[in-house]
């Protein structure tokens, strides 16, 4: 038994399980109370006490909200294409959850550090609109259908600025591991290089502001959040591409796109706040071990619950977009804009002071 366990596959598959094991089992109880802040700070902008019945503070209401949609019957309607129908929220599912194996949490605290993260979680994200346009096609309803053609040509939109926007942090870390954009960006104030070279790089600043802008509001779009939740608008298309779906289904599509939500708001802390990085360097942490290595974490974690906040905020104060006035907005000011962007930067690169 002790042979068995001291072979380096093994190790490294036990390790690799539980690894993935935590990290599911925290996105899980983090969307559980983020879920429950969503709905307290759209109920604190306007005024009400949102839940507060089940548990203290209405702290469990996520949990009763979970057995209640998993004790329901699973109803199929009957003209629906039966296998495609279940198979879409299990698929939407495993692609929202499979993007965390390429999060660093903490120096060293990662599923998978993949030299290629950034390109992995672009794949991951592009193939999340296959759930939607299978499960609005499989419902056989003109309603899901419109849902999810609107949501695809919404993701693909955004996808694209989503991109442009990614390559000038690339240029800038001059990598696609997600670990070493963390590490460009330690030290005080995240500098990015932008003060380490003193006032002389002060002038990138505003360009990775507005690059920041600019993916905070295509993330929203990207996850069919409000403003930018024509997918669902329940107003036009009696709440879009999940109608049909109920019970335990309709769950996993919920998780799905929280998960999604969650994820970007980890993204935009890796990618321009410094992932663990609390604003000072860090070396005397490393003495601390794992503890450490905790703290770094809840600075991470601490970083996310901030972007979800202001998602939240987005949600509860602004009014929702046409549907051309989304398409506008993506395509004609935030695609040049991006491509301006990394001109911009890629300029920096080759001509600025740190050429």
């Amino acid at each position: 038994m002790s042979e068995f366990f001291s072979n380096p596959a093994v190790t490294w598959t036990l390790l690799t399980t539980g690894g993935i094991l935590l990290v599911v089992i925290w996105v899980l109880l983090s969307l559980a109370f983020l879920l429950l802040a969503d709905r307290k700070i759209w109920a604190g902008v306007q005024m009400r006490k949102g839940p507060n019945v089940v548990g203290p503070f209405g702290l469990l209401q996520s949990f009763a909200d979970f057995f209640k949609f998993v004790l329901k019957e699973i109803i199929i309607p009957a003209g629906a294409d039966k296998v495609v129908f279940i198979l879409a929220p299990l698929l939407s599912l495993v692609l929202a959850f499979v993007g965390w194996a390429a999060i660093p949490f903490a120096p060293g605290w990662v599923v998978s550090n993949l030299n290629v993260g950034i390109l992995y979680l672009l794949a991951m994200s592009s193939l999340g609109v296959y759930g939607i346009i299978m499960g609005g096609w499989a419902s056989n309803s003109k309603y899901p259908f419109l849902g999810a053609l609107r949501s695809a040509a919404q993701m693909v939109s955004y996808e694209v600025s989503i991109g442009l926007i990614i390559i000038t942090v690339i240029l800038l870390a001059g990598s696609m591991n997600l670990t070493t954009i963390v590490e460009a960006q330690s030290g005080w104030f995240w500098n990015w290089n932008v003060f380490g070279g003193g006032l002389k790089n002060i002038v990138l600043l505003p360009v990775m502001v507005i690059a920041m802008g600019m993916f905070y509001i295509s993330a929203l779009a990207e996850t069919n959040r409000p403003p930018f939740d024509l997918p669902e608008a329940e107003s036009e298309l009696v709440a879009g591409y999940q109608v049909e779906y109920s019970s335990t289904p309709y769950l996993l599509f919920m998780v799905a796109e929280y998960s999604n939500i969650v994820l970007m708001c980890a993204m935009i802390s890796v990618l321009f706040f410094g992932g663990w990085n609390p604003g000072f360097p860090t070396d005397f942490l490393v003495s601390w071990g794992w503890w450490g290595n905790f703290f770094l974490a809840l600075v991470f974690f601490a970083k996310i619950c901030f972007w979800f906040f202001m998602i939240a905020m987005a949600k509860a104060i602004v009014p929702r977009y046409r549907y051309d006035q989304l398409m506008r907005l993506g395509w004609k000011v935030f695609l040049p804009t991006a491509l301006v962007l990394v001109v911009l930067v890629a300029a920096w690169r080759v001509f600025g002071p740190g050429a």
